[in-house]
């Protein structure tokens, strides 16, 4: 009852809706085709690890928290209306983790928001580790890689089309059914499409879309800047918002010098605001201040027009904080006048 209870705040706190669904309870063994494994559950896991911040918020949302025994790979702070929940869960690290470290907290699942968290090429574990030692582990749909694809040395890839919250809705709809929680599922995937919606509605209509930039972040500014690939959830943003991704590379992560951004002359750029520090251009007002203050930079339209937004750097992954991220630009682009 105390586990109902608190999901029921939390629903009201997100605007979901906390009446039951009355979805079907899952029947155990559950078997899933993730990202061309096959996995199964005897039951729901009891000490899941979050591994990427997309997979411990979605486990959050559902009102998991006391099921999950650890966290790791944070870009950006959780969201706030998770706060209390997240303080309940270890976090390992907000960055890579290692395999140790996981295995010390004994979990019984592991889900993984990327594969460098999880895959061939990943710098924590592969698939097959984490069978070695009897623990099921789900990859999330929206990064898997298809075959024959491109990956870089980090096992991203190309994407042949843009990406949808499809792919999240069944990241969402499987993680539910892992754990039994169906109804919880089906609730925050109605809000996620309801977000949508209201955004689609609102875009600007016309024969002249707004193209943008999405900038995650650069090692230094003499350096190829990250960012977010033409189908890539930086070009949904871009979509959902009645625009167009500048950067037409198929890459899910491309980077570019600024000779070639420059070039693309973009309307609007977003520049993601990265909580980790990893690098000094992780931060949101330090890329603005590179913008404004470099003699070529400075000279692009949306740098003239001061069109810079700022969105929190998890949305540029396929991710929940994915529509999140839409909403923040679409809140300055109309007090820009731009929308």
């Amino acid at each position: 009852m105390k586990r109902l209870l608190a999901f029921t705040g939390l629903c009201t706190m997100l605007g979901l809706t906390s009446s039951p669904a009355f979805a079907d309870a899952t029947q155990y063994p559950l078997t899933l085709d993730n990202c061309g494994a096959e996995v199964t559950f005897d039951q729901a896991p009891e000490r899941a690890v979050g591994l990427g911040q997309n997979s411990a918020e979605i486990m959050l949302m559902l009102g998991l928290e006391d099921k999950m025994v650890g966290t790791a790979f944070w870009p950006n702070s959780v969201l706030p209306q998770l706060a209390e929940a997240n303080a309940q869960v270890k976090v390992l690290t907000v960055e890579f983790p290692t395999f140790e470290s996981i295995l010390a907290e004994e979990p019984d699942f592991v889900a993984a928001a990327l594969p460098s968290l999880l895959g061939d090429s990943s710098r924590v574990a592969t698939r097959a580790d984490f069978d070695s030692v009897g623990v099921p582990s789900y990859l999330s749909p929206g990064t898997c890689v298809a075959e024959g694809m491109a990956r870089d040395k980090y096992g991203y890839g190309d994407r042949a089309q843009l990406w949808s919250m499809d792919a999240l809705y069944q990241e969402i709809e499987e993680l539910a059914q892992i754990f039994d929680v169906n109804d919880r599922g089906q609730a925050l995937i109605e809000d996620l499409k309801r977000r949508e919606a209201a955004l689609r509605a609102e875009s600007p209509d016309g024969d002249d879309p707004l193209s943008y930039v999405f900038w995650f972040s650069s090692s230094s500014p003499s350096a190829e800047a990250h960012l977010g690939g033409k189908y890539s959830a930086s070009g949904y943003i871009a979509d959902v918002l009645g625009g167009t991704n500048a950067i037409t590379a198929e890459a899910e992560w491309p980077t570019l010098g600024w000779e070639g951004i420059i070039a693309t002359d973009p309307d609007v750029i977003v520049v993601a605001r990265v909580d980790r520090n990893r690098w000094e251009l992780d931060k949101a007002e330090a890329k603005i201040e590179y913008l404004n203050s470099d003699s070529a930079t400075r000279e692009m339209r949306a740098v003239k027009n001061g069109a810079i937004v700022v969105m929190d750097g998890q949305a540029m992954n396929p991710t929940l904080r994915t529509i999140f991220g839409a909403e923040q630009v679409a809140e300055q682009l109309q007090a820009l006048g731009l929308r």
